[in-house]
């Protein structure tokens, strides 16, 4: 398979947050590079287009586009 993606991704298991509009949801971030990354959830239904991803073991904020959803898995464009 070809790598689409500008930056490799490095694969990770940590808990975050997808926050928008008041209102929050859990995931964990698979996978991470300074201009992406792919998150598990339980479902993507509800999860804006736009949103903040908070990974807090690292104590990062950061503005996140939904660039593709799968089942239970969005991949994101950081930034």
């Amino acid at each position: 398979m070809d790598e689409r993606r500008d930056k490799a991704r490095h694969r990770v298991l940590k808990a975050g947050t997808i926050e928008f509009g008041g209102g929050a949801i859990d995931c964990t971030v698979r996978n991470f590079s300074d201009t992406g990354a792919a998150l598990d959830v339980t479902s993507p239904i509800g999860i804006p287009e736009h949103f903040t991803l908070f990974i807090q073991a690292d104590g990062l904020h950061l503005p996140c586009t939904v660039i593709w959803r799968k089942e239970k898995r969005i991949g994101v464009r950081v930034g």
